[in-house]
């Protein structure tokens, strides 16, 4: 690895000595080998979006087609010619990937002092630093996506379906919170039924997003003497529902700034995190008497391949 690369103003570059360039060499590397294994578990877009990375890191677009197929049958005679004709029909569209970028550095004197102490090591947590703000960026691309670049957001993607839930809690309120046990019961099912009817059937939802509010009321709310909880309750009888997690990035992004929550079904057939390129860091680059690793990763966001798979309401 190259450590003396001369300042961009072009004069003689600050050199570290044989020792120096193989210490951080290896320091370097054992850093990159950690932060690549990051797994920051509570930036949910990257724990429940199925991750994508087919298009490759040179990919400026990526295009995908929605098929749909049209067409019937029907009962025949024995010597029938006319036979029902199906076909199918697809809309193409594209998304252009973008980078993201960070950095971190050591100067001189970090890697000199480290050097010359034995057992001692080079402080990780910058490394680590960046990788956290290349996967929060990420993840707030997946959820709330990026107006300026014209990436859509999962919470508000184009398409899919809106419902409401009743007015009927206290003082006519729609949240969990001023509803009964029966009501939230029943609200959970005009969940799941505004994905299953609109498909007839064929998209069954397994889960809910809820803001942090609402799922820990359902979470503290017990039935009567009983020691279940209502989220507990919800998940054993549920016929559909399978996961129920909360996001604090649905806290006041409903109509008139209310909380809002989503159900559907998050596999890779029905959406995709898209990342052609994950987390990367690159060799060390000299800027005066500092080495900084640059750092970067390119997503195009999130595609929801089925729109009518997901569907959110205000005001929980």
């Amino acid at each position: 690895m190259a450590i003396t690369k001369i300042h961009q103003s072009g004069k003689d570059p600050m050199r570290l000595d044989k020792g120096e360039s193989i210490f951080f060499a290896r320091e370097v590397e054992h850093i990159k080998s950690k932060t690549y294994d990051a797994k920051p578990k509570e930036l949910k877009a990257l724990l429940y979006i199925p991750i994508n990375t087919d298009a490759g890191p040179g990919a400026r677009v990526i295009t995908y087609r929605r098929f749909t197929g049209v067409g019937f049958a029907k009962i025949i005679s024995d010597y029938a010619h006319d036979f029902p004709r199906v076909d199918v029909y697809g809309v193409e569209e594209s998304v252009n990937v973008h980078s993201v970028g960070t950095s971190y550095g050591y100067n001189i004197m970090e890697i000199r002092t480290a050097a010359m102490v034995p057992g001692s090591n080079l402080d990780s947590r910058r490394a680590a630093t960046a990788r956290r703000a290349n996967d929060e960026k990420v993840n707030d691309i997946a959820f709330r996506g990026d107006p300026e670049h014209k990436v859509p957001g999962l919470l508000k993607y184009p398409g899919i379906t809106e419902t409401t839930l009743p007015a009927d809690g206290v003082g006519g309120s729609t949240r969990f919170r001023d509803k009964t046990e029966d009501q939230v019961l029943r609200d959970f099912n005009i969940l799941t039924d505004a994905v299953m009817i609109p498909t007839f059937g064929r998209e069954v939802p397994d889960t809910i997003f809820l803001p942090m509010q609402a799922y820990n009321f359902l979470a503290n709310k017990r039935l009567g003497d009983n020691e279940t909880t209502l989220l507990q309750y919800i998940l054993k009888n549920n016929p559909t529902i399978k996961r129920i997690e909360w996001l604090t990035e649905l806290s006041g992004i409903g109509e008139g700034k209310t909380d809002r929550v989503m159900v559907g079904k998050f596999t890779e057939e029905q959406l995709t995190l898209e990342l052609p390129q994950p987390f990367e860091q690159f060799d060390p680059v000299q800027e005066g008497m500092e080495f900084s690793i640059p750092c970067h990763s390119r997503t195009a966001g999130v595609i929801v391949y089925y729109p009518m798979t997901i569907a959110y309401a205000d005001g929980v």
